[in-house]
């Protein structure tokens, strides 16, 4: 599947396979099949961002744990691996 990813508030990190931008409201990020990307807040400020997967993929879980975990759960290596495994989430 594809993903995109578009900016609505604050500032992101994104990373597009070979650099990270630093990305504000308004940016868009088109991660094709098989694409390396990755992102995130290192700001101490709150940001949005809206995801589109092409087609669509079953990952509610996944963001439903990512919040979850912002708000305190502390999540066990081994489920937290498991998580990650599950959704294709790979972390360096």
């Amino acid at each position: 599947m594809s993903e995109s990813f578009f900016v609505l508030s604050g500032t992101l990190r994104l990373f597009d396979g070979a650099h990270w931008i630093d990305a504000k409201a308004g940016d868009f990020l088109y991660v094709p099949e098989g694409g390396i990307h990755g992102f995130h807040n290192e700001s101490d400020e709150p940001g949005s961002m809206l995801l589109l997967f092409a087609p669509g993929a079953p990952r509610e879980a996944y963001f439903e744990a990512i919040a979850e975990k912002a708000a305190g759960r502390r999540f066990s290596d081994e489920e937290w691996t498991d998580l990650c495994r599950r959704h294709d989430n790979y972390f360096l």
